[in-house]
């Protein structure tokens, strides 16, 4: 009776519910027992609500097709029960073998190109549903410090952390870039951390699979069995083996007894990018962040990594500046500024030229559709109530917004442009719906 009651509970919860009732457990144990290694965790990769879920998430993110050209469209065509239902009779059988990574190079904003590897749709799925599995256990042993890619945390997390250090009196601040982190993570360290916690030989085997996926680029594969560090940038599991293999650093900084927090230091990371931040960061705290990366074959970009005293410097982190700006309402009074860097004002202005050049015979529903989809994500990101100032920046892309959209309408006036005639930026916000930057402010959530 009770078993058939049980049975009727699991019937009635969500895919969502039971992942995350799974989750809660795993968490609680790990939270318990910092010691605990779990021990059957592949066969819950392959469950069905597991894989119906990892698919839905993965569905969310959309992302191009991998190596074998196949699109969620195609997926769906196919039929995903079936697609499905394929991926856990490999997995139930362990003939699963993960595909290839495409690589493709995305451009920065300095002009130089950044490496993504694409799994297929069916490797994300997988490591999807690895991802969930696994990460409750590695989130009880992650540090307040960690912000990058964690459950319920987030940019704005980090940037509040940053502003009450230096409210603090944490003004002397190292901003570290580490040198290729995500290609020059060495695998069997990485492995030996997870198997602090893990000993289910099948699940650790699966990710050592991903790890040595091969690299396909212009035709040819790259790496394979022979690749002893790396995980690609682009697939789903990367950024959390990256944040269990930072952990370590995260541990020895914020350790009580360690010479980080004799020194005052406290630190604020997310995914490969950390700040130091104290009173006094001194040759003994420098040298000690040195020895610690080099044992684990990382190394600092000795280019880019910056010490400075932020009473005097702005530094950037994350795409906000912070700056120590005099007040101009208030005689000799200084606060703490946060506001969006140059580097994140060029890049949405170059977002917008962009568009724009691309959509030239587009109706005006459109662009004022497509444009708000950018600024609205872009003002969002960068609007921390109380905490960061963007009003600045935002009259510039007013006025950026202004000058590109009369421009880009005259340009079209030789057809007789009823829009640049009648002014098109008014008209744009009007009557076809477009955000004005000045003017627009987020919307909390309720319990915010």
């Amino acid at each position: 009776m009770a078993n058939s009651l049980q049975a009727e509970h699991r019937n009635q919860m969500s895919d969502e519910d039971r992942v995350r009732g799974f989750q809660r457990k795993l968490y609680r144990k790990a939270k318990q027992d910092k010691k605990f290694r779990f021990y059957i965790l592949y066969d819950k990769v392959g469950l069905p609500h597991f894989l119906r879920v990892a698919y839905k998430r993965c569905r969310s993110n959309n992302g191009e097709p991998g190596v074998d050209g196949m699109s969620f469209k195609e997926v769906e065509r196919y039929g995903v029960d079936k697609f499905l239902a394929e991926i856990k009779l490999e997995l139930d059988n362990q003939s699963y073998h993960p595909q290839p990574v495409k690589r493709v190079f995305i451009e920065k904003s300095n002009g130089k190109k950044r490496p993504l590897g694409i799994p297929t749709i069916k490797d994300r799925v997988v490591q999807m549903s690895a991802k969930m599995v696994i990460e409750p256990i590695f989130e009880a042993d992650f540090q307040d410090c960690s912000f990058g890619f964690r459950p319920k945390r987030s940019a704005a997390d980090a940037v509040i952390a940053i502003k009450e250090n230096l409210k603090k009196g944490k003004t002397e601040v190292l901003d570290a870039d580490l040198s290729s982190y995500f290609d020059t993570i060495p695998h069997d360290k990485l492995m030996k951390l997870l198997s602090l916690r893990i000993s289910d030989g099948k699940m650790l085997n699966l990710i050592k699979m991903w790890l040595k996926a091969p690299v396909r680029e212009k035709g040819r594969n790259t790496g394979g069995k022979n690749n002893k560090k790396g995980t690609p940038q682009g697939g789903v599991i990367s950024p959390l083996l990256a944040n269990i293999y930072l952990n370590l650093v995260d541990q020895v900084v914020m350790c009580v007894t360690g010479i980080f927090q004799k020194n005052g230091i406290s630190m604020v990371r997310y995914a490969d990018d950390f700040v130091l931040m104290g009173q006094r960061i001194n040759e003994q705290v420098d040298g000690s962040l040195k020895h610690l990366l080099d044992r684990m074959s990382l190394t600092l970009n000795e280019e880019k990594t910056v010490k400075l005293n932020a009473h005097e410097e702005s530094f950037d982190f994350l795409g906000h500046t912070f700056r120590y700006s005099r007040d101009l309402y208030g005689k000799n009074t200084r606060y703490w500024n946060v506001e969006p860097s140059a580097k994140a004002l060029s890049g949405i202005r170059r977002n917008v030229r962009e568009f724009l050049k691309s959509h030239g015979h587009s109706p005006p529903e459109t662009v004022a559709s497509e444009l708000n989809r950018k600024l609205i994500g872009w003002i969002n990101y960068y609007t921390i109530p109380s905490v960061t100032y963007p009003a600045k920046a935002k009259r510039k892309l007013f006025y950026y917004l202004y000058q590109q959209l009369n421009r880009f309408y005259k340009r079209k006036s030789q057809r007789k442009c009823k829009l640049h005639r009648q002014g098109a930026f008014r008209v744009l916000i009007t009557k076809y719906g477009m955000i004005n930057p000045v003017d627009y402010t987020p919307r909390l959530p309720v319990n915010a």
